[in-house]
């Protein structure tokens, strides 16, 4: 489960600011909303971050994208422009980025710090924390040094050879993480003392699940048979969109081209291609999908390539629906289904501006929904919102509730609203927008002037 995301000198936030999953010990209620790591230390399952337009809300989401493109690829071209433009000295200082979580019950915490202007890593670190606040170093590594790997790791054996021909490839190489090396191309055995390279990536890399406004969470795999169709449908339907019923219907290369650009619908069928001559596998699938498409291919060994797209029934309506034809709000809640429909212990999903096209009583519907489904699982929601109608104590606790709000300096401050002393009963969307809290849009005053 996620602990803690702690980020300094990136885009608007200039100091170290963390945001934290933690729970306060002040507050009693909700209980299912947490899950006990430890002793006297419990990790809360949800998160809602408020702020004006511009506040950084957004930055804070970046963070997470950020690590994972880093630890997937290599720092990226745009790093040289994503430092804190605040001061002066900021292109000269290295931006920071910690995140603390836990696997089985252990907790880590991996971190890199980055040269931006350069797209040069500076240091890089793994760490296994303790209860009883002692840290375990696995591995850290400086620039124009080294990795150092704990000896304690007890890696002996193959292992140790493998190692040490990774670290001497990794001699000097500023541009790439040492552990992103550990992983790409390598497998460990359940039992080798290096899994927890591999389990440390697989968590940052698939168990947090980043959505922004232009993008999906969608698992296509349910969207090739009518039963699971109609699962999505009973739950789509309990949103109110007039949509009935879900199903495939056979369509063609032509049409597909009529809706997604040729170039990538080449690259997909090229890579149906691929598939085919160089692996056994009997079925492969492929989906397309943009803000208006949703496409399948799927190709069953000795058959020609099918292809399917949805079709939508409207309560009695004569004509079905295509995906196209629904509103942005509809297309929106396809977006998020499978949040509901999956269940994966210590997944991270962060949603930014989940409200984004959803009615408020649409959006406090998924919520509770979502609240509902995985009472019993250690599944963590966190989203970046404006829609104050939701800011209510029934749904999240106080702990639960953050702000992020500019400064006089341009920038971002981020507080939870634990800090400020409300009554269990207060109408906390009120005093928001009233202005209690911060983290709101303030006008300046304006006038035509007359010629």
């Amino acid at each position: 489960m996620l602990i803690k995301l702690t980020v300094s000198n990136f885009k608007s936030f200039e100091k170290e600011t963390s945001f934290t999953m933690i729970s306060s010990n002040k507050i009693q209620g909700s209980k299912g909303h947490k899950v006990e790591l430890m002793t006297s230390t419990n990790i809360l399952k949800y998160a809602a971050i408020y702020g004006a337009n511009a506040s950084g809300k957004s930055n804070l989401v970046e963070g997470f994208r950020f690590i994972q493109y880093c630890l997937k690829n290599t720092v990226p071209v745009e790093a040289i422009e994503l430092f804190c433009k605040n001061s002066k000295n900021n292109i000269n200082i290295p931006s920071t980025f910690e995140i603390q979580f836990s696997i089985d019950k252990k907790i880590y915490a991996y971190g890199f710090s980055v040269l931006m202007k350069k797209r040069e890593i500076e240091s890089e670190w793994l760490y296994q924390l303790h209860q009883n606040g002692s840290a375990y170093p696995i591995f850290e590594w400086e620039k124009g040094a080294k990795p150092v790997i704990n000896n304690k790791l007890g890696i002996i054996g193959t292992d140790a050879a493998k190692v040490q021909t990774y670290i001497d490839d990794f001699d000097e190489n500023s541009s790439f993480l040492f552990l992103s090396i550990m992983n790409k191309g390598k497998k460990y055995t359940s039992n080798s003392k290096l899994i927890v390279f591999k389990n440390v990536y697989n968590y940052l890399i698939k168990q947090i699940i980043v959505c922004t406004p232009k993008t999906s969470i969608t698992n296509f795999e349910r969207y090739y048979d009518e039963i699971s169709l109609n699962k999505i449908a009973e739950l789509i339907k309990s949103f109110d969109t007039g949509i009935s019923n879900i199903t495939i219907e056979d369509t063609t290369i032509d049409e597909i081209s009529k809706e997604v650009p040729q170039p990538i619908l080449d690259d997909v069928l090229e890579e149906i291609k691929k598939e085919i001559e160089h692996t056994s596998n009997k079925r492969i699938r492929f989906s397309i999908r943009n803000e208006f498409s949703f496409y399948n291919l799927e190709y069953v060994n000795g058959q020609e390539l099918r292809i399917t797209t949805l079709k939508i029934k409207h309560g009695k309506s004569f004509y079905d629906f295509k995906y196209k034809e629904e509103s942005d709000g509809t297309r929106r809640l396809f977006d998020f289904l499978d949040m509901l429909l999956t269940n994966l212990s210590g997944r991270v999903y962060v949603i930014d501006e989940m409200e984004r096209s959803l009615h408020p009583k649409l959006t406090k519907h998924f919520i509770e929904l979502f609240n509902e489904i995985h009472k019993n699982d250690d599944v963590q929601l966190i989203i970046t919102t404006h829609e104050s109608s939701i800011m209510d104590q029934d749904l999240f606790r106080r702990d639960e509730i953050w702000f992020v709000e500019r400064d006089a300096n341009n920038v971002s401050n981020l507080y939870s609203l634990d800090r400020f002393k409300e009554r269990y009963d207060k109408k906390l969307s009120k005093s928001y927008l009233e202005g209690r809290y911060g983290a709101i849009p303030v006008f300046s005053t304006f006038s035509f002037k007359e010629e």
